[in-house]
């Protein structure tokens, strides 16, 4: 699949695409850009800084650093100290969609004077060891701007990354044109709070990447998958995995996932018999050819390309569908049309 992407762009748009493409644990693309789909053109990463604002006294900060599920996390902008604060109230408005509710940052004006040599609202909470860690662990350099995230991990990593994004556009920021990435070893599940259960990260009949299925069900929270995404300039240009080929995994899957023995053979019954009669390990990827073509045209929206775009009823004015269905279709289905009652 690789070679074919790197033969198609050598071949349509005479672009030369790295051999191999490199490779990125979700967990890593998670930590350092806050997405599963990074766009690597982009030269700004987040920077976990929890640790060092545990045993602050600004609870905005030390709340989430000390929650399990929280992430403190920071972001340096080189040069963004240039930026007025009404710039900084924008961006402010923007992470908010994402469900942060504030954006702090500290602007470094001149690393020599230290604590004088800094601007923010936040400093009189942060004692000097927190701020000489954060300037240490960021890099920071004179008229550098650092964004600060703090929040549930989810919204952390929405509300940067999605910040970093629009930072690398709004500022030109981009190192190249193409940067395609493989993102490899997401996990098996995730816990969904509201259903209080696992819930499959990709789908039911992604192959874990433990062999044993009391292995599984020891260390549900831990398993990865074995899934894989190709990812071109923040893109999904295309997702797959290695397919569970054993019963007694797949069983164990749908037994994680709340699926009753009863329920799985009524629904999954058919797969369950062909794991057990014997299937081979099989896989594969499936790529969104709109979305590639979007990329490799420049178009900005995915609409711009698709064959037969479709109106926001879901109608296709090309075919002028949906239409009508007949009499005879409907019986098939089992639907009968009622008249409206007159008014």
């Amino acid at each position: 699949m690789e070679e074919m992407i790197r033969e198609l762009f050598a071949q349509t748009l005479d672009v030369t695409l790295p051999t191999p493409f490199p490779r990125m644990t979700y967990a890593e693309a998670m930590r350092r850009y806050g997405v599963d789909k990074p766009d690597l053109r982009i030269p700004l990463e987040l920077v976990d800084v929890a640790d060092l604002m545990q045993d602050v006294e600004f609870k905005v900060f030390a709340a989430p650093a000390k929650d399990p599920k929280g992430r403190v996390t920071a972001l340096r902008l080189p040069n963004g100290g240039t930026l007025s604060r009404k710039e900084i109230d924008d961006y402010t408005q923007y992470v908010s969609k994402y469900g942060a509710k504030g954006l702090a940052y500290i602007k470094v004006n001149e690393l020599a004077k230290g604590r004088d040599g800094l601007q923010s609202p936040i400093l009189k909470f942060l004692p000097d060891a927190t701020v000489q860690g954060i300037l240490e662990r960021t890099a920071a350099a004179d008229g550098d701007l650092i964004f600060f995230g703090a929040d549930s991990a989810k919204v952390v990593s929405e509300a940067l990354g999605a910040l970093r994004i629009k930072l690398g556009h709004d500022l030109n920021l981009l190192t190249s044109a193409w940067q395609p990435l493989w993102v490899v070893d997401f996990p098996m599940f995730e816990w969904d709070d509201k259903e209080n259960r696992w819930a499959a990260l990709h789908h039911p009949f992604t192959a874990p990447n433990i062999d044993d299925a009391q292995a599984l069900r020891d260390n549900t929270g831990a398993a990865l998958s074995r899934a894989y995404d190709m990812v071109l300039n923040g893109t999904e240009l295309g997702g797959g995995s290695v397919r569970i080929h054993r019963e007694d995994m797949q069983a164990a899957v749908f037994e994680l996932l709340g699926i009753g023995h009863d329920e799985a053979r009524e629904k999954f019954g058919f797969l369950l018999d062909a794991l057990k009669y014997g299937c081979p390990p099989h896989g594969g990827l499936a790529f969104g050819l709109d979305r590639l073509v979007m990329l490799m045209v420049g178009a900005s929206s995915i609409r711009d390309v698709m064959a037969f775009p479709k109106t926001q009823t879901a109608a296709c004015m090309l075919t002028n569908a949906p239409s009508p269905a007949g009499e005879k279709q409907l019986r098939e289905l089992g639907i009968r049309l009622r008249a409206k009652a007159a008014e």
